[in-house]
């Protein structure tokens, strides 16, 4: 514990940077973005995998169904975007600006945000779009009522991002 609280109270002031600082910036970025994929990969897996098999016995619902499989995906353009934003802040692609490690840390408090909201929420999705697949499949007239339920799922990953997006605005680098 003790060596933590040193390496924290390394942090300098906000003209000196640390490695450790530049390091949080990093896993802030890769978890925002790391997170948002996988509930996405998850999520357009399960939905995908029961289109598939209504697909099997009626092709032609093709269409009706894509986009309920398609929606679950959207948690991992959040999570690029939140990323992005990190890596931006940090300035990589530009001059590099030096990042303390309070800095680092609160960037990396700041990706939570979007990286788990994202997460569990493409995978819960991914489940509401499956049993609109299930339910387009009997009732092809009622497949807008399975996104719009999938779609209520989407409004907590669209305030995780934002929630990213607030936090992210408050920190001075």
């Amino acid at each position: 514990m003790e060596m933590i609280w040193a390496l924290l109270s390394q942090s300098g002031g906000t003209q000196g940077g640390t490695p450790l600082g530049l390091t949080l910036a990093i896993l802030a970025a890769a978890i925002a973005t790391f997170f948002g994929g996988l509930g996405s990969a998850i999520g357009v897996g399960l939905a995908g995998r029961t289109a598939t098999g209504v697909l099997a016995e009626d092709p032609d619902k093709f269409g009706r169904l894509f986009l309920l499989v398609a929606l679950p995906g959207t948690q991992g353009f959040y999570g690029f975007i939140g990323g992005l934003l990190i890596i931006l802040k940090v300035g990589i692609f530009g001059t590099l600006k030096p990042v303390t490690t309070m800095q680092g840390l609160q960037l990396f408090f700041a990706a939570l945000p979007v990286a788990l909201g994202g997460l569990f929420s493409a995978i819960h999705q991914g489940k509401v779009c499956a049993s609109g697949v299930e339910m387009s499949a009997k009732q092809p007239e009622a497949s807008m009522k399975a996104v719009i339920y999938g779609a209520m799922v989407e409004t907590y990953a669209v305030l995780g991002l934002l929630g990213t997006l607030f936090l992210l605005q408050g920190i001075r680098i």
